[in-house]
């Protein structure tokens, strides 16, 4: 069985990327690497996988977005060349978080990343991973209610985020 991916470009991210052609396609081939074995992958694992694969690439795991010690712990997953990487493996409720991530390293002083790119699977994928190989990915948030949510932050989100959905 193999990866494949389904996007979906919010304020133009798609074109911001493609200013970036080489850091796009070197993304999309990390997703789609011959190493990541699909009935092995539950969400520990599946970040584990994509950890070590980001960063064999150079990737900066995760930078602090604030720059003061003394400010929130809050990071994104992975950075490089102003492009910035949220995996949404996790719960749902963690949707609003992660958008919020984006928009503050793109704002004023921070201005770390000029997009955001947002890794997560699709509903098909989760179920098949539930049927096919016992492995739960129930809860987790996915790509249809992130290309639902973004429309309804267009006052809050204005960085541009693309959206990477991995499916089946």
């Amino acid at each position: 069985m193999r990866l494949r991916l389904q996007t979906f470009s919010y304020r133009f991210a798609e074109q911001v990327l493609n200013s970036r052609l080489s850091v796009k396609q070197e993304i999309e081939s990390l997703l789609l690497d011959n190493r990541i074995v699909v009935e092995e992958l539950s969400r520990p694992k599946f970040n584990e996988i994509l950890k070590q694969l980001f960063i064999e690439k150079g990737w900066e795991s995760e930078p602090a977005v604030f720059n003061e010690a003394t400010e929130p712990s809050a990071r994104l997953d992975f950075l490089k060349e102003r492009v910035g990487i949220e995996v949404g493996f996790g719960h749902s409720s963690f949707i609003g978080i992660d958008l919020l991530k984006f928009q503050v390293s793109s704002y004023s002083a921070l201005d770390k990343i000029d997009v955001g790119i947002y890794i997560v699977t699709t509903k098909a994928f989760q179920k098949i991973m539930k049927k096919e190989f016992d492995k739960t990915w129930e809860g987790s948030l996915s790509f249809e209610k992130i290309v639902s949510y973004l429309p309804h932050f267009k006052s809050a989100i204005q960085i541009p985020i693309y959206v990477i959905g991995i499916d089946l």
